[in-house]
């Protein structure tokens, strides 16, 4: 008898009976994957066997706050993306590329950890030697620290159960497996199988759990999105596999905010923690070099200074090349086109390519200023300083309008030493500059060209 098959949209997790090109739910084009249907009966039968005592409901007045809910990972940025700390009876999903660090930052953080935190640590990629191997190079082996290489979901609630401990790392949920179901590992059913399991073993156990997912080559979580829609808190693991710096991202956060970012540089003896990525980003900077230009944008709570580099150049055919690289590129054309437009500045014609160093992604209006006057320093071939950074958003008639917190990134803006700062004429605080830090304010982009070139 031939078995039944469903399909799953890997995007937004949308079930269907049929393929289709195109995802009825979410509208993305060849999302659509196959895999095997499970009855319902048995599935519901997988979870009732495996379900622990009934939750009874309580009153929400009733419920206690002296217990502490949060605790620390030993890592001050790993603190700050999960909101202050890990929280008991969460489940957390860290995603990567290969290779980037993920399973290292877990392991490290089983050594960094209160040595109260009772952790176990399943493995499915690794044996138990290689982990203990791994973490004696990293410096993570602790007494309290407990390994299980198995990918059986039974055995690992198993030993859940026994062990009872206040933390349960998986790695990789791809890896693990029901064997109720005939799925193969690594598949739509059986990550969500898996991954609702553990967090049902999180929820009545009050532990807290770290899930590992790969990344695919379309950058999302190995699996259907409704993966990310399940858990707790989404973080992503980002980096260049060519630099020796991670920056650890909140993609989802039940518990803090998602516009954190923590920073780690990767050694030989494992991560560590960047204090001041804005140093880090700004280290080799060029001097006086045409076609640079220095901003400051806001991830969460903290102001980080980016550097962006353009390239002008006449076009060698009859179409102009557009190349950006760490901001969005119609956001990127949409600024040449202003540039020219407004600016007075003829880039039509010519071939740009724009990129961010130290491989930060910045998604915020107010990099606009500084990409602008980047490409007019690179078009003119005139450095415009290393003691200058612009702020400011562009509209599409020229104007340069406000941003928020400017209080707080003139403040590291001067920090770092720079003595001036192209700000927007129209903004909505009160501004303090900061001392020694001398503040040019202007309408539109060509006063800002003029003014600093």
């Amino acid at each position: 008898m031939k078995s039944k098959t469903v399909f799953f949209c890997s995007d937004c997790g949308y079930e269907s009976p049929k393929w289709s090109g195109r995802c009825p739910s979410c509208g993305a084009w060849n999302t659509i994957v196959e895999a095997p249907a499970e009855a319902k009966t048995k599935s519901g039968a997988s979870f009732s066997s495996r379900r622990t005592p009934i939750n009874r409901p309580e009153l929400l007045s009733d419920l206690g706050t002296d217990d502490e809910i949060r605790f620390s990972t030993g890592f001050d940025e790993f603190d700050r993306v999960l909101g202050g700390g890990a929280v008991r009876g969460s489940l957390v999903l860290v995603g990567g590329a290969p290779g980037i660090g993920k399973s290292t930052l877990l392991l490290q953080f089983c050594g960094k950890a209160d040595k109260r935190e009772k952790i176990l640590y399943v493995t499915g990629e690794e044996s138990k030697r290689q982990l203990k191997m791994r973490a004696e190079r990293l410096g993570a082996d602790t007494n309290q620290l407990y390994v299980l290489a198995e990918t059986d979901l039974n055995e690992i609630i198993s030993a859940v159960g026994e062990l009872k401990p206040d933390v349960l790392i998986i790695d990789s949920v791809q890896t693990m497996y029901n064997p109720e179901l005939t799925a193969s590992p690594g598949s739509v059913t059986q990550v969500k199988d898996c991954t609702m399991a553990i967090m049902q073993l999180a929820k009545s156990g009050n532990l807290t759990a770290f899930i590992v997912g790969h990344v695919n080559k379309e950058g999302a979580i190995a699996g259907p999105k409704v993966l990310e829609h399940m858990v707790d808190c989404v973080l992503y693991f980002e980096g260049e596999r060519g630099l020796s710096y991670r920056i650890l991202r909140a993609a989802k956060n039940r518990f803090g905010s998602t516009n954190e970012i923590g920073v780690f540089e990767m050694g030989d003896r494992g991560l560590s923690e960047v204090k001041n990525p804005s140093e880090m980003l700004l280290s080799g900077r060029p001097l006086n070099s045409p076609g640079t230009c220095v901003t400051c944008v806001m991830e969460g709570t903290r102001p980080i200074l980016a550097e962006i580099q353009a390239l002008i150049s006449p076009a060698g055919f009859s179409g102009a090349r557009r190349n950006a690289n760490g901001i969005d590129y119609n956001r990127a054309t949409l600024l040449l086109a202003v540039l020219e437009k407004r600016g007075g500045i003829p880039v039509g014609s010519c071939d740009a390519y724009i990129n961010v160093i130290g491989g930060l992604e910045l998604n915020e209006p107010a990099v606009d200023l500084a990409t602008v006057l980047a490409i007019a320093s690179s078009h003119r071939d005139k450095a415009i300083g290393n003691d200058l950074a612009a702020v400011g958003e562009v509209g599409l008639t020229g104007e340069i309008r406000s941003v928020n917190a400017l209080n707080q990134r003139l403040s590291e803006i001067a920090r770092l030493g720079f003595k001036r700062c192209v700000i927007p004429a129209h903004v909505r605080d009160d501004i303090r500059a900061p001392k020694g830090l001398e503040l040019i304010s202007v309408k539109n982009i060509r006063e800002a060209i003029t003014a600093v070139l």
